[in-house]
Order: structure tokens, then C-alpha cells, then sequence
């Protein structure tokens, strides 16, 4: 399983993924969920997977391939892709035909070929934007109604993105946000773990602003963490019922 959130704000994009990979309990794996694709100046796009690992590796390597082919076109390469909604388009179809190829060659198991993505970024001119890719191509779009997208193992890390996080909301208190999301995951599921990548796109940037990994012993997510958790028990305490 694994937990990757992407937060759409009016001042950038904050992206955040965990790494962990199990097939069992005796069977658990680091592997990065989170890939970025930029060309500074013209645009930013940050790609984070979930699901079989053998159709998210496949995917991406096509996806990777095709933006570094010399005989790329716009309608192939998310590099060259007009529009960000075509990045999404392009991500979706080169999505569902791996997972479509990987199911035949599954036959009776090919319910695990599948993936979801979110796509997020900026291209030149036009918005940032932030897309969830199901395993069938299709996707839907992060909106000012709800500016986040999660796959994955979502539901501990979602209450506080409902609670505080809005358009407005700064990168500072975004950061802080997915890091706590993140951080109740982690706490209620050992099937998503550390360490974790972080990535920011500055709107109007056209690069990833901010990009680093945090791992399990670092001491700002722990001191983070503690903090948390003694501000939760404290306002447990002093609620009247």
C-alpha cells in the first residue's frame, strides 16, 4: 500500500509521497513513488504512483522514454504537451495500456494490475493543476472546492486536509499539513512508511521549487510528530462532554 497526497493552493502546488512497497509481511520494500519532469522555464510536473509496482515502473518508464525521444511530438511527450490537461491525457493513456498489457499477461491474477496516479504541475502560460489518474485513463481534477488529491491508503491522512487546508492556505501550512496527514497515516497503517518525498512548485516557477527526503529518523518530522500528538491529547482533555 502506499500514501501520496498533492494539495492544489493559490500560491503553488505542495506534493508528498511515502515509499514503502509490501507484498506480505516478510516482504516489504523502499521504492520512490514520486517522480518530477521539468524543464526550467517552461514547466514543472510531479508524478506520484500507487498500486502494482510493475505497471507504475512500466508507465513511468514509457512516460520517461518518450520525453527524452528526439522524435517526440506534443501528442507523446509530457515535456512537449501543449497544456497540462494534455500531460494528464497523455499519463492516462500510457497508463492504461500498461495496465491492459500487464492484466493479459496475468491471466487469473490480473486484478492486481492496476495503478492510479496524481498529476500535478504548471506549464507556461497556463494554471497549475492537479489530476487523479485511475487505472483506466481517466482522471479527475483538485478544484477550488477541493483542492487536494489522494491515492493510496488515504483515509487517516484525510480528516485534517478537510479541516484546514483551503485555496488560501500558505506553503508553510500546506508543508505542515501533508506532513501531518502523512504522519497519521504512518501511524494507523504499517503498510506505508519512511522515508518520504517532499516536493514544491512555487506557482509561476516553472521548476520544482523545493524537493528533499525525509527520513525515519529525521529530527524535524519527530519533533513534529510529538508536538502533535501532545496538541491532540491536550485538547482531548479539555473538551466537556
Amino acid at each position: 500500500m502506499t500514501y501520496c497526497v498533492g494539495l492544489l493552493l493559490n500560491d503553488g502546488i505542495v506534493c508528498l509521497s511515502d515509499t514503502r512497497t509490501n507484498a506480505g509481511l516478510d516482504n516489504i520494500s523502499t521504492y520512490r513513488k514520486m517522480f518530477t519532469f521539468t524543464v526550467p522555464g517552461d514547466r514543472a510536473i510531479v508524478i506520484m504512483t500507487s498500486g502494482s509496482l510493475s505497471v507504475t515502473q512500466t508507465a513511468l518508464a514509457r512516460l520517461d522514454e518518450a520525453a527524452s525521444d528526439i522524435e517526440a511530438t506534443p501528442q507523446t511527450s509530457i515535456l512537449q504537451a501543449p497544456t497540462m490537461l494534455q500531460v494528464a491525457e497523455i499519463v492516462g493513456r500510457t497508463l492504461s495500456e500498461t495496465s491492459e498489457e500487464v492484466a493479459s499477461r496475468m491471466g487469473a491474477s490480473a486484478s492486481g494490475a492496476s495503478a492510479s496516479l496524481i498529476v500535478a504541475g504548471q506549464r507556461r502560460d497556463g494554471d497549475m493543476r492537479v489530476f487523479l489518474i485511475y487505472p483506466e485513463g481517466n482522471f479527475i481534477e483538485a478544484t477550488d472546492d477541493t483542492p487536494y488529491l489522494q491515492i493510496g491508503e488515504h483515509k487517516y491522512g484525510k480528516p485534517i486536509l478537510d479541516r484546514v487546508v483551503t485555496p488560501e492556505t500558505s506553503l508553510s501550512d500546506a508543508k505542515k499539513a501533508v506532513l501531518l496527514s502523512m504522519d497519521s497515516t504512518l501511524r494507523s497503517n504499517l503498510s506505508v512508511g519512511m522515508p518520504l518525498d517532499l516536493a514544491i512548485i512555487k506557482k509561476d516557477a516553472l521548476q520544482i521549487s523545493e524537493q528533499r527526503r525525509i527520513k525515519a529518523r529525521d529530527a524535524a518530522f519527530a519533533k513534529m510528530s510529538r508536538s502533535w500528538s501532545d496538541a491532540l491529547r491536550d485538547a482531548f482533555t479539555k473538551i466537556e462532554i
